[in-house]
């Protein structure tokens, strides 16, 4: 995979929008709806070329699972982008389902790759704990857990796992894949009544990437701690013990949103692009007195 287009070519970006209850995810596959496949065949469409120009996106979204802030890119030849730049969003919006909206085209900056280059990616979890459920303009968007929540208690666990660790325990893991990433941000704030129905709480959660199924796996153990069923410690020691524990429950996909995507100044998008195809590995930590240590 190049830093950039190859010769001949624009890369634009789509900053782009979904409801995700109706889609499989955001990757195509065969005989199924998604979010690759209606923006792929209404690019094809609008563009009027016989094949569907591929997407790269910043963060695969499982099924279910919704984004305000989705990055992606495509390819497009030099003649077509200059033919159809200032029409590409209408036509778009005219062709694309409701549950789909693309807020911008932008020719990409030399380096930048949506995947790649991405520094962040920050996605909000909602979750009501109202004694009557969720409000119904809502349900979509919000879970309902049929427990009072203690948010001083889940920000208490949210900090014993932020820094950069591997996160196996909390992913379903792919051959060849790491686990390690760096968790910068894991709060919870109790919603104002009225901006939300009741009784909603938001988690915020941001890392540099995230494995799959990781953001639902860590809700899902947080909010055992929020409702007493856990201990404070216990998913910082889920987390130390490296493995998948059959307690934590991933939580159910449509709370989730993805909101952001952070990028680097125009100057580092390259060289970030290649730093984030390196497999990481965890630095060793100091001995110190641990058993079985030198």
């Amino acid at each position: 995979m190049s830093d950039g287009a190859a010769s001949g070519f624009v890369r634009v970006r789509l900053d782009l929008a979904y409801d995700g209850r109706d889609f499989a995810g955001w990757a195509r596959q065969p005989g199924r709806r998604t979010v690759q496949g209606e923006l792929q065949e209404a690019l094809r469409t609008v563009l009027r070329v016989s094949e569907a120009p591929e997407l790269t996106v910043a963060g695969r979204t499982d099924a279910g699972v919704h984004a305000r802030g989705q990055v992606a890119h495509v390819d497009l030849p030099e003649d077509l982008w200059a033919r159809y730049r200032e029409r590409l969003p209408r036509r778009l919006a005219g062709r694309l389902p409701h549950d789909v909206r693309v807020w911008r085209l932008t020719e990409a900056p030399p380096g930048f790759n949506a995947r790649f280059s991405a520094v962040w990616r920050r996605y909000a979890y909602r979750v009501a704990d109202h004694p009557g459920g969720v409000d119904p303009l809502l349900r979509g968007h919000v879970l309902w857990h049929d427990w009072p929540l203690d948010v001083a208690a889940m920000n208490e666990a949210s900090r014993l796992l932020l820094g950069e660790h591997d996160f196996g325990a909390y992913c379903r893991r792919r051959e060849g894949a790491t686990t390690i990433r760096r968790l910068e941000e894991l709060s919870w704030r109790r919603v104002p009544d009225g901006e939300m129905g009741a009784g909603v709480v938001t988690a915020t959660v941001r890392a540099d990437a995230f494995c799959h199924n990781m953001v639902r796996a860590l809700v899902g153990a947080l909010l055992f701690v929020g409702d007493g069923h856990r201990p404070v410690e216990w998913p910082a020691a889920v987390l130390a013990a490296g493995v998948r524990d059959s307690a934590v429950h991933v939580a159910r996909p449509h709370g989730l949103t993805l909101e952001e995507v952070g990028y680097p100044p125009d100057h580092l998008l390259a060289e970030r692009n290649r730093e984030a195809r390196t497999l990481r590995t965890l630095a060793p930590r100091p001995c110190g007195r641990v058993a079985g240590c030198g």
